[in-house]
């Protein structure tokens, strides 16, 4: 699996942690930046590890800072990434199972690190559940293409 990953200022001490834990787990990893706790705008960032992911560059992404939602906001402009905040394992269970999600967002500054690898194994584990699931992500689909 190759996965991408990136954070602003607010999700670097976490981004690092997460990075280490995945090549420990053997998972590629592409790290797109920030590279220190200077102040970066997360926008960047997010389009950075979306376009690749769009791409085929990077299967998944994961995206880190102060609280994941911004990081979630961005990455979701990108047409065909389905970003989703995370911040217990039920969640990122049920945004990959249910919507299939590419990205996953998380909170340096909410969820601690112990947490966050729980979050990020169940949310690697899960899969696309399809069936009754299928059609809603292919009406979001649907919601990109009428959106300018």
């Amino acid at each position: 699996m190759k996965l991408a990953i990136a954070c602003d200022h607010g999700g670097f001490a976490l981004k690092e942690a997460v990075k280490k834990y995945l090549l420990e787990q053997g998972i590629e990893v592409n790290d797109f930046g920030c590279h220190s706790r200077e102040s970066v705008d997360f926008p960047d960032y997010a389009k950075i590890v979306g376009e690749s992911i769009v791409a085929g560059q990077n299967e998944l992404g994961i995206l880190c800072c102060g609280t994941g939602i911004g990081m979630s906001i961005a990455a979701n402009k990108i047409t065909g990434i389905r970003a989703a905040v995370a911040g217990d394992v039920f969640s990122a269970k049920a945004t990959r199972e249910h919507n299939n999600s590419n990205i996953l967002c998380l909170g340096e500054r909410v969820t601690g690190e112990g947490l966050a690898l729980l979050i990020i194994d169940t949310w690697l584990q899960a899969e696309f559940l399809g069936g009754r699931h299928e059609r809603r992500v292919e009406a979001i689909g649907e919601l990109e293409k009428h959106l300018c």
